[in-house]
């Protein structure tokens, strides 16, 4: 509730999604929620939303460098409702670029390729492809600001939906994703649309807007990390997000905003932006949660909770294909809680350490790296860790901070925080912050530090 420049938080609610007609399941919640917070006349001014509908959109990048494309592209997608499905570049021939896009039929061609003031024929080449496969794509040209009118023109000419935003590698430094996430969230839009009562959705959203959740999360981080015009924010954080699919790690660095180009060096070789991302998409507790058991193995998952025994090691085999198979399972007994825990762990601990740095063990005369030397995302001196999710959620605090304490207890070669502050989203709200933050920055923002108790 929004009165007088601030915000109150009166209450949640949820009900299981209506996939035939999601207006219904809406209806559930709005009903849920009037019970929860005992006011049944209770009316919205206004409306924000957040959606996971849809899948994804199927994307393809296109650019120059593999490497620099793949970052690019990969940074663009995460947290934009879009999945990378295809990344081509020059060393492509042309007759097999149209190949692949013919064969995905992409909804959105991300068309990168040059820093500004340099390479220009690599996207030309790319934009004449794009029209030859004759796919009904929208194309986001995020390439060399001095080749995209050329292109824009093109695309025009053979009638194909384009957008034009910046540069998405405008030095071989820096990254500038915003704009191309941003178009990508108006295509997730329209397509979400087309689901069965998500249109009538979008009409009762006082902006028109409805975000890819993870966006959301990714927005509430990034507005708690750096703060307003008007109050200073809170620093380097974590924000843990582990679901029922995936396990998401986001880590906001605004300390790395003011480094020099030098210190950044190239950005294909490092992750020094200050927002970053990563999705384990094989890691979660009831979709994927076979694949946490592949990818640790039965036996060092249940050592994080003090199991052993092939018997239990069989138990979690069958209890994880079973939740696999029936999501919407919640754990009753004693021993399903402490696997899932295990889970959780493990899922955590993987994720963290995919998502950091690590200390090199080797000489690399080339890099001149020696060992002991910093690699990658340094998260040593991260002092806020946020735990989103509906283990979380559905668990004691008590319970939630040993999940992450333990995640973070073995780092390793790693570069992860150090004895850091744990907080647990309890009332999964991080996605909503980053909803409202942005047409409420400031009300949001104390809202929040007011929420996790960092006043």
């Amino acid at each position: 509730m929004r009165e007088k420049g601030k915000l109150t938080y009166l209450g949640r609610a949820q009900t299981p999604t209506t996939v035939e007609n999601i207006t219904v399941g809406l209806q559930n919640a709005k009903y849920n929620l009037t019970c929860a917070i005992d006011l049944p006349d209770f009316a919205a001014d206004e409306v924000y939303a957040a959606s996971s509908a849809a899948g994804g959109l199927r994307m393809v990048a296109m650019g120059f460098m593999p490497r620099v494309t793949a970052k690019a592209a990969k940074e663009v997608a995460m947290s934009a409702g879009a999945r990378v499905l295809e990344i081509l570049s020059h060393e492509d021939k042309p007759g097999f670029k149209v190949q692949v896009l013919r064969e995905i039929n992409p909804d959105i061609i991300l068309l990168a390729g040059g820093t500004d003031g340099g390479d220009q024929e690599s996207i030309l080449e790319n934009t004449q492809v794009i029209v030859e496969s004759k796919v009904n794509a929208v194309v986001i040209i995020a390439g060399n600001s001095a080749a995209q009118p050329k292109v824009e023109a093109i695309l025009n000419n053979s009638n194909i939906k384009n957008v034009r935003v910046a540069n998405v590698m405008p030095t071989i430094h820096e990254l500038k994703v915003k704009p191309a996430r941003q178009a990508i969230h108006e295509q997730f839009i329209r397509q979400i649309t087309r689901a069965k009562g998500l249109g009538k959705l979008k009409e009762n959203v006082t902006n028109g807007k409805v975000i890819p959740t993870p966006g959301a999360v990714l927005l509430g981080a990034e507005l708690l990390a750096a703060g307003t015009h008007n109050a200073g924010g809170l620093g380097d954080l974590l924000v843990l997000d582990i679901g029922g699919a995936t396990t998401d790690v986001h880590s906001l660095l605004p300390s790395l905003g003011e480094l020099p180009d030098e210190e950044k060096g190239l950005v294909i070789n490092n992750e020094k932006q200050v927002s970053y991302r990563t999705v384990e998409g094989n890691l979660g507790l009831r979709v994927s949660a076979t694949g946490i058991v592949e990818t640790a193995g039965p036996e060092a998952i249940l050592q994080k909770v003090g199991l052993s025994g092939k018997e239990n090691w069989q138990r979690l085999i069958s209890y994880a294909s079973f939740v696999e198979k029936n999501p919407e399972h919640i754990s009753t007994s004693e021993e399903e809680k402490m696997f899932d825990e295990a889970m959780a762990i493990t899922a955590l601990e993987i994720a963290l350490k995919r998502h950091a740095g690590y200390l090199a063990r080797e000489y690399d005369p080339i890099l001149g790296v020696t060992p002991g030397t910093p690699i990658g995302r340094d998260l040593r001196k991260v002092k806020l860790v946020i735990g989103v999710g509906g283990i979380f959620t559905h668990s004691s605090l008590e319970k939630s901070f040993r999940i992450i304490e333990k995640a973070l207890s073995n780092p390793g070669i790693s570069l992860l925080p150090h004895k850091p502050q744990i907080i647990i989203d309890k009332n999964y709200l991080m996605y909503a912050i980053g909803a409202m933050g942005e047409i409420y920055p400031n009300e949001t923002f104390e809202f929040a530090k007011e929420y996790f108790s960092l006043q």
